[in-house]
């Protein structure tokens, strides 16, 4: 049967990374990118773990008395993630068939970025041009964005927000619109006497009042200001519900869509195809059979 539907997760993009068309490097890539697998998805979980735990301890390093109490505990832990995800990005590499494409691309990125404070700050301890190491080190909570790629219900909301760009910046254009026009009004109104100095600064007073926030930094003194401001609160209610509306709309939408998976065609690596599909909905070639979890 030929398939029809469009995938709702986020498996696609691995495409463009290559995927090995047989021997170990198919297994590796199997096991690391595609988690319809039982081995993919003990993969994925041993690591979410992992990038869990790893965090725990960016955070007790960061609290100085249980970093002068657990130092060397501290620093063999770091040492240990660093060396796991080392190994695990280098096996990302090996297993793709581009590895350049994915060392560039975002995840790769975030990759690198999880391991390569720890060793410059071990072996460029003193260097100077940076400004300070504990600040480089603080990069190692970039590993958190590294559970984006293995969390479905993730992919599911970074898709419905993909697809609602439009109707959330035209739903913020207006807002903007009603921020700066309020602004205005209050600044004619209220004046500098009353902290409504200039109009970028009753543009922030709008914001933190259409957004029920109410620091009370600056507060209307007039009468009409008072009306004006109570409007906004009002308001604010209605605006901080209708981009939520919009994405929940979306993702209800994409759940009544075909469950899609990360399965791969060998011929021209198009991934995400449904469960039931016997042939690749790009090129037309016969799928491997698919494997359940």
């Amino acid at each position: 049967m030929t398939q029809t539907g469009s995938p709702i997760t986020a498996a696609q993009p691995q495409a463009q990374f290559g995927r090995p068309e047989s021997g170990w490097r198919l297994r590796l890539y199997t096991i690391i990118f595609e988690s319809d697998t039982v081995a993919g998805r003990r993969f994925d979980l041993w690591l979410i773990a992992a990038i869990l735990v790893s965090i725990l301890v960016v955070l007790f390093d960061s609290v100085q008395a249980v970093n002068q109490r657990h130092a060397t505990l501290i620093d063999t832990l770091e040492w240990a993630f660093t060396v796991l995800f080392t190994i695990e990005y280098l096996l990302r590499l090996a297993c793709v068939r581009y590895p350049l494409r994915y060392a560039s691309s975002f995840f790769g990125i975030v990759d690198l970025l999880s391991v390569l404070p720890t060793y410059l700050a071990f072996f460029v301890p003193e260097v100077h041009l940076l400004l300070d190491v504990r600040i480089l080190r603080l990069l190692r909570i970039f590993r958190i964005l590294k559970l984006s790629m293995y969390v479905q219900e993730y992919q599911v909301l970074t898709s419905a927000v993909r697809a609602s760009r439009r109707k959330i910046m035209v739903f913020l254009s207006i807002v903007m619109m009603v921020v700066l026009v309020m602004a205005t009004i209050m600044y004619v109104i209220e004046g500098p006497e009353n902290g409504f100095s200039s109009i970028p600064k009753a543009m922030y007073w709008a914001i933190v009042t259409m957004t029920t926030v109410g620091y009370g930094d600056i507060t209307p003194h007039t009468d009409i200001g008072k009306v004006i401001a109570s409007l906004m609160m009002l308001l604010g209610w209605g605006v901080l519900a209708v981009p939520t509306g919009i994405v929940t709309a979306e993702i209800t939408t994409q759940r009544l869509a075909r469950p899609v998976t990360t399965r791969t065609c060998p011929h021209c690596l198009s991934e995400g195809h449904e469960m039931d599909a016997n042939y690749c909905k790009d090129c037309g070639a016969r799928l491997p059979p698919y494997q359940h979890a």
